[in-house]
């Protein structure tokens, strides 16, 4: 049985190593992971560079050897990567990696997985940490669907609730814009029946983006969006300024 990593805090020289490790283990996990979009020199110069300090650590897994065979990196409240050398995977490198970073972030962290990454999320979820969300991709360098993970830490409940609390203040946000331009429309082109095919090409294409809601749930969403919006835009013209 192998023997229990040795972890440790890295420091400036072991930070060129680290970024060896990345192309090594990322190199290996193709075509389950997308390549990366950087060359290997960027690569190293990215992690060499890395300011340590602060809320941003790494930490390295070592053999009994003093070799590197995994890493941790944290930074605030994300776990920005979690590595470990092919050849050391299933050996409990992860896990003991992954029990550091909950023991350095008790209150919860985040982090994305590549969706088609299906042993990284089998491997988080056996360490309960929880699927948030899923997106396209299209925000990421490789646009590659992902998802992103959580672990709730010590207070799971207020931990999402404060998620929650961040969503419904951007809703809020969003519903306020949209107030705003169905306003601006109608003061352009007047008073105009509503228009149905446009209506159910928003319904489909803001069903693609929430598919765990189905496109009937977003339809009666979209509509009381569209009819609150357009009543209040009727009720500002009405209102003496």
């Amino acid at each position: 049985m192998p023997s229990e990593p040795t972890l440790r805090p890295a420091v400036r020289s072991d930070l060129r190593a680290v970024g060896e490790l990345f192309w090594t283990a990322r190199t290996a996990a193709a075509p389950v992971m997308p390549a990366s979009v950087h060359s290997r020199e960027s690569v190293l110069d990215f992690y060499g560079g890395l300011d340590l300090g602060g809320r941003r650590e790494v930490w390295l897994a070592e053999d009994a050897d003093g070799a590197l065979i995994g890493f941790l990196h944290l930074a605030d409240d994300w776990l920005d990567d979690l590595y470990v050398h092919p050849a050391h995977q299933r050996d409990g490198v992860g896990s003991a990696l992954l029990g550091l970073a909950r023991a350095l972030r008790p209150a919860g962290f985040e982090l994305w997985v590549f969706a088609a990454n299906t042993p990284a999320r089998a491997f988080y979820a056996r360490h309960g940490l929880l699927e948030l969300e899923t997106t396209d991709g299209s925000a990421n360098e490789e646009r590659a669907p992902d998802v992103r993970l959580a672990w709730p830490g010590s207070d799971p409940l207020g931990f999402l609730r404060a998620r929650i609390d961040a969503v419904d203040l951007l809703l809020g946000d969003l519903l306020a814009r949209r107030a705003a331009l169905t306003r601006a429309v109608q003061h352009t082109k007047g008073p105009a029946p509503r228009d149905p095919d446009r209506e159910a090409d928003i319904v489909r294409r803001v069903a693609a983006l929430a598919p765990e809601l189905g496109e009937q749930r977003v339809a009666r969403i979209v509509e009381t969006i569209i009819g609150e919006s357009l009543d209040a835009a009727r009720e500002a013209r009405r209102t003496p300024r």
